[in-house]
């Protein structure tokens, strides 16, 4: 494996001083970085030692591993939260006191601030004392700003970095598990499901940290708020605290309600991205066999749920917030209500106390508080779900190879071994075989993935080996051979000449340095199963494993990897060979034949020749073909002189192959600001005009409460200065205010608040999730009709991501974050009107500091965005590094290199953990700047009225208690903008997919008559074909003709064009020239119309997730009965009928409880029902045993009888007996007739590809070929009068 980077610049903050850390400092050279220019994976900062994802994860593991056997001890079921907690709450303990500190200040500012209030109320100009005590107030409530201000940032940070230690330690133990997993264990858990652990619900531990200590210190600090405002206002702030009470629970039940929809939520979430994977993964068979709409269907169906159950807690979210703003007004009205009815005057300096001591609890109390519930109720689930994975069941470690002293042959024992792969059922090697039955499940049980019931398994000796289906990753060719060995160069060059990859790498733009994308996009079938076996080369092992190497390539590569590798570079080391190929037995020391799992045959092949009849009844005569699997087992022996007769023909020829190499391109990274434009987009998506004149009413009704309350304390001043007294009937009586008309208006006011309040909230939601939807689907519609060519160079991770993350994003976190913006951003233009009203001159030093924060907030998104962006593109690695090794399990076991990738794995969890840290760190950065420069206001405020004569004590409370707000508003505000664009990224990068460039339509205007094609007639002319318009051109100005009813056997070496051949004929790409189907120009009918018309069975069969009706038939067009009879003629009959449901049994994840064979023959059942008159093999028999084949060869030729068959093949065998054989060379062709005619030029490419497949062979070849010719002659005339 490569280093995932290079070295990273040392992380300052180790060694910054104490000034510095609490202002963050050291962060300046950063910024003043990414002023300048776009910030790289380089400028991150190395990770502190402490937040090293191996140190933080053995550490846990260490935890858990102890928990797990204490727990067993005890016979309980371990429990992880509390491994949580012992690993982790010291330090968390600490941080309890920031919070302690920060709260208590919150409540002595608004003593403060009450104080400085009375001073006006009770102005006198000449008493000296009274203005510096009032200075000491002012002075007081602008150290409180100040100290809350650092502390709150502080805390935030130090409690975030904690979370990200869980985080990424859970992570670490998550992989390491995933690693260990047993076949059973595979069987109940989905990739899906595992790349879900650790994306979303790892997430968690981020959230939950933030808000865990508010549960103690909320109590605390409403009982102290009660007590002061007790002293201030008396009984009647009962009154408010109740409100408080009342609205504690509330919230805490909506928290419940909410995570109740989140894990329903989860739940679909999960379900449609495992459908998207399968669509992504698939894609290439979706759109031949034009099965876009039914899985459009799908998707679409299981989204619509998923978006009710996100609209519900969207809802609730809205009413949530809602409830949170009017809290405030709900409280003071209610307070002030029963404090005037209780006969008492409204003062100034007690009306702000009030106010502002209620603000300070408030946020505690009803946002805090309540989120620490919801966020630990959500965790539960979290942690909940990921004990279930750890508690999965591992593979047991068996220990391969020798003790120092021994020094004996490697060697593999078996005796009487019965295994199953799922215990259940007891038929031996039933349902689960991952691949061609019982040849496979024996290497399973040498490599230890199939665990033994009975019986002797020993090995000696060291494994390695190579699997049927090829398995690479991500990363360069080379570091996929050397798999972690060092690369000595001889060695290294031998293999890739034995492997027959030397060509290869000189195609290739890189040489062995390109980079392959997933699941080696790039390289084609017969090269992935090149490096597939180089690697299993390369390594220096006692005992070799190779699964059916030799069937993803064709004859001559074949016979030059039996020849230079398995009986080359291995000659002197045991091997365990599986074949189907029958040419190379003679070859072997040992020959094992299996029937149904069990050992039908053993011994050498002239003893299993002699031994007569087991043999032959299940070889028959070799000429005639292959039939039954063999394994072979090879010892060290010189290959016999049979094979080597013709070696010098293989390497004259030496495999000249010329692939088109598809390269990965890069993930875009949209560079600058996000524009209007995309705002527009997005809404527009959701909404209408009314819905934003709505939101100015609210912000209007919630001003003009708080001033009507100001206004009413200073006709009250007025009054007590002035103390008007009327005569009324000879007595005294001081003036009183009307009071009902100042309540009545109040009490009108607080309701318009609430009322908007609650529209507004509810509305934005609802237009938000609304646009989420439509981008969602508008996003899906585009992903189905792209050309196949985007999926070639986009890597699958990346498409997932932008329907996983992304999306994920638009559907919680960015309706959320875009509401809470738009009402601060209203707010703070309140409190800023209110206060220029009062003190108008307040507005001068306000334009510098606006001036400042613009500057600022540009400054800091300039490098924010980049870290953002940063933190993206490096959270993928992480996910593809999990996915490719889930895929490539077994083949890492057994090369022994779990820890490598173990290590690899936190390498990338490092990488995101920088970027992660500085996201972390630079929000604080920013914060800690925004509350000082808030700070400053509030100071200029307090100063400049203690300055200023005469007041209106209301007015100056009004101003006063308004700023201090503004603190932690304005930074949040701030925040929030720079948040919502950030979160807009999600949005363009959705955009960016709903503007593919998309394929021909699926219907036009011109249809094809209803019964075409009814001969089946193909004629090429003059077509060329890339896959992409710069790419190279893979066919070149071929012309040929296939005639109806003829069966064509297409053949040629590896990228030779034989596969573009088909993606021509289906359209995959538009190719330039004239395809023509029974006379119809294809380029003018609808991609639809034309790809339900052709069968195909590909070279890869997919299956997907659902029911095997489905699979068969996902249009439900077919009866039962039709299901069946297809099913009884592909053989699966019996299959079917013993699975539990029969057809209506769920597949596994990609059908991977059938073996490679049965999923071909679905594949083939699918074309046996669509009935077409075309019909189009690829490569489909490379990866199945020869009597599979053979079943395959025979339905073809009963039930396709009729029709016009294209076979694409590498084994000659399946179609030496076509009527005609089209040889194709570097996309143009050679030969074109039939085979018995190809045979007599001994200088056509036809005539050595036969001979290469070793002497016999090749005579029961010919001798197949002359048959056809002889029946040929009468029959072709018959056709050609058709034809005309």
């Amino acid at each position: 494996m490569e280093p995932v980077k290079k070295d990273a610049k040392t992380n300052p903050s180790a060694t910054a001083n104490i000034f510095s850390q609490v202002f963050f400092c050291w962060l300046n050279p950063l910024f003043r970085i990414g002023y300048k220019r776009r910030l790289e994976e380089d400028d991150m900062y190395k990770v502190l030692p402490e937040d090293g994802s191996e140190r933080l994860g053995e550490e846990l593991q260490r935890h858990w591993d102890h928990e797990v056997q204490k727990a067993a001890k005890d016979l309980r079921p371990p429990k992880l939260t509390k491994v949580l907690i012992k690993c982790y709450w010291k330090p968390y303990a600490v941080l309890g006191i920031f919070t302690l500190i920060e709260e208590v200040i919150k409540v002595i500012q608004p003593v403060f601030l009450g104080k400085l209030i009375q001073y006006f109320e009770k102005y006198d100009p000449d008493n000296m004392d009274a203005l510096y005590e009032a200075f000491g107030y002012a002075a007081g409530v602008c150290l409180s700003t100040l100290i809350l201000a650092i502390t709150h940032h502080l805390y935030f940070f130090h409690v975030q970095r904690s979370g990200m230690k869980m985080r990424v330690a859970m992570c670490h133990m998550i992989y390491k598990k995933a690693l260990c997993l047993s076949s059973a264990a595979m069987g109940k858990t989905t990739t899906g499901q595992i790349v879900n652990l650790l994306s979303n619900d790892v997430n968690k531990f981020d959230e939950v940290t933030i808000f865990l200590h508010f549960l103690w210190v909320g109590p605390l600090q409403a009982a102290a708020v009660l007590g002061l405002l007790w002293v201030e206002i008396g009984p009647s702030c009962l009154a408010g605290m109740a409100v408080l009470v009342i609205l504690m629970p509330t919230q805490t039940m909506f928290g419940r309600l909410f995570s109740k929809f989140r894990s329903k939520t989860a739940a679909l979430t999960d379900n449609r991205i495992r459908t998207m994977n399968e669509v992504v993964s698939g894609i290439r068979i979706i759109k031949m066999y034009a099965w876009e709409k039914p899985f459009s269907a799908l998707v679409n169906d299981v989204r619509r749920k998923e978006i009710s159950k996100i609209m519900s807690s969207s809802y609730l979210r809205g009413l949530n917030m809602a409830s949170f703003f009017a809290a405030s007004k709900i409280i003071v009205f209610i307070t002030f209500t029963v404090y005037v009815l209780l006969g008492n005057t409204i003062s100034a300096s007690r009306v702000f106390v009030a106010v502002s001591l209620y603000s300070a609890v408030r946020l505690t109390v009803t946002l805090f508080f309540p989120s620490a519930i919801e966020k630990l109720s959500e965790t539960r689930i979290s942690v909940r779900r990921i004990k279930t994975f750890l508690l999965l069941d591992e593979i047991v470690k068996s220990k391969h190879g020798f003790l120092q002293e021994e020094k004996q042959e490697p060697n593999v024992e078996i005796q009487d071994l019965i295994c199953y792969w799922d215990t259940v059922n007891v038929q031996p090697l039933s349902p689960v075989p991952p691949s061609n039955f019982p040849q496979s499940s024996l290497l399973s049980a040498i490599l230890g993935e199939l665990p033994h019931d009975k019986g002797v398994l020993k090995v000696k000796g060291q494994l390695t080996y190579a699997s049927q289906q090829p398995w690479v990753f991500p990363g360069t060719i080379r570091s996929n051979i050397l798999f972690g060995k060092a690369l000595h160069p001889q060695k290294y060059e031998k293999v890739l000449r034995a492997c027959a990859l030397k060509r290869d790498m000189e195609l290739l733009p890189d040489g062995d340095l390109t980079v392959i994308g997933d699941r080696g996009a790039t390289l084609s079938g017969g090269q992935k199963a090149r490096v597939n076996l180089a690697r299993a080369v390369y390594q220096d092992a006692d005992i070799y494993l190779l699964d059916d190497p030799l069937s993803a390539v064709d004859a001559e590569v074949g016979r030059h990897l039996f020849e230079q590798c398995i009986c080359g570079i291995l000659k002197n080391k045991p091997r365990i060979l599986v074949t189907h190929q029958l040419q190379y037995l003679q070859a072997a020391n040992q020959i094992l034949v299996l029937k149904e799992g069990h050992m039908v045959a053993r011994g050498t092949y002239s003893e299993l020749q002699r031994s007569g009849v087991d043999f032959t009844s299940l070889l028959k005569r070799e000429e005639e073909g292959p039939q039954a699997p063999g394994v072979e087992t090879e010892s060290r022996s010189p290959c016999s002189r049979t094979l080597s007769q013709n070696s010098v023909v293989s390497h004259t020829s030496s495999i000249r192959s010329t692939e088109p190499v598809q390269t990965v391109v890069e993930e875009s990274r949209s560079e600058g600001t996000i524009g209007v434009g995309l705002y527009v987009k997005y809404l527009k998506a959701g909404a209408n005009i009314l819905v934003h004149i709505l939101m100015f009413c609210v912000q209007a009704a919630y001003i003009l409460q708080d001033w009507w309350l100001a206004y009413w304390a200073g006709e009250q001043e007025k009054l007590n200065v002035n103390g008007t007294v009327t005569i009324q009937n000879g007595v005294n009586v001081t003036e009183q205010l009307n009071l009902d008309f100042y309540l009545g208006i109040y009490a009108g006011l607080t309701g318009a608040t609430l009322i908007f309040g609650f529209a507004r909230s509810l509305v934005m939601f609802n237009v938000l999730v609304k646009a989420a939807q439509s981008l969602h689907n508008r996003m899906f519609n585009s992903i189905l009709r792209t050309p196949v060519r985007f999926f070639d160079i986009n890597p699958i991770g990346r498409v997932l991501n932008r329907f996983s993350k992304d999306i994920g994003q638009l559907d919680a976190a960015l309706p959320w974050t875009f509401v809470d913006f738009i009402q601060i951003f209203l707010q703070i233009i309140g409190v800023v009107a209110v206060a220029a009203s009062v003190i108008p001159w307040i507005l001068i030093p306000l334009a510098p500091l606006i001036i400042i924060f613009l500057f600022l907030r540009r400054y800091f998104l300039q490098t924010s965005r980049d870290v953002k962006r940063l933190e993206s593109t490096t959270r993928s690695p992480v996910f593809s590094h999990l996915s490719s090794s889930l895929q490539g399990l077994w083949t890492i076991r057994a090369f022994r290199a779990e820890e490598r990738f173990q290590n690899t794995f936190d390498a990338y969890q490092d990488l995101h953990s920088e970027s992660w840290f500085l996201f972390l760190v630079t929000s604080r950065w920013f914060a800690v700047r925004l509350d000082g420069m808030c700070a400053v206001f509030v100071t200029i405020t307090a100063f400049a009225l203690g300055l200023t004569s005469v007041l209106f004590a209301g007015s100056v409370g009004l101003a006063l208690s308004y700023a201090v707000t503004l603190m932690g508003m304005f930074q949040w505000g701030v925040r929030q903008s720079a948040e919502v664009e950030n979160m807009m990224t999600s949005v363009e990068r959705v955009v960016e997919y709903t503007e593919l460039e998309s394929e021909a339509p699926w219907e036009t205007q011109k249809r094809p008559p209803p019964e075409w094609p009814s001969q089946g007639l193909i004629t090429f002319d003059r077509v060329s074909f890339s896959y992409s318009s710069d790419g190279p051109v893979v066919l070149k100005d071929m012309k040929a003709m296939f005639r109806p009813k003829e069966k064509v056997g297409i053949v040629g070496r590896t990228g030779a064009g034989k596969s573009s051949l088909v993606s021509a004929l289906f359209r995959l790409a538009e190719p330039e020239g004239r395809i023509y189907i029974d006379g119809v120009l294809t380029s003018e009918i609808g991609l639809h119309d034309l790809r339900q018309k052709m069968s195909i069975i590909p070279q890869d069969p997919v299956l997907f997730t659902g029911t095997m009706r489905k699979n068969l038939d996902p249009f439900s067009q077919h009866t039962d009965e039709d299901l069946w009879n297809a099913l009884q003629e592909v053989q699966l009959k019996s299959v079917v009928e013993e699975l539990p449901n029969k057809m209506e049994t769920v597949l596994a994840e990609s059908g991977s409880n059938f073996s490679v064979g049965q999923r071909q023959l679905v594949c083939l059942a699918r074309a046996v029902l669509r009935k077409n008159r075309i019909l189009i093999i690829d490569e489909a028999t490379a990866n199945v045993d020869p009597r599979t084949d053979e079943l395959i060869q025979k339905t073809i030729r009963d039930k396709f009888r009729e029709c016009t068959v294209l076979t694409i093949a590498h084994r000659l065998n399946t179609i030496i007996d076509s009527d005609r054989i089209l040889v194709l060379d570097a996309g143009q062709i050679h030969a074109y007739d039939e085979p018995y005619t190809l045979l007599q030029n001994p200088d056509g490419i036809f005539f050595k590809m036969v001979q290469q497949t070793g002497r016999q062979e090749a005579v029961a070849l010919l001798q197949s070929a002359k048959q056809v010719s002889r029946v040929g002659v009468d029959g072709n005339l018959v056709i050609f009068e058709t034809a005309l």
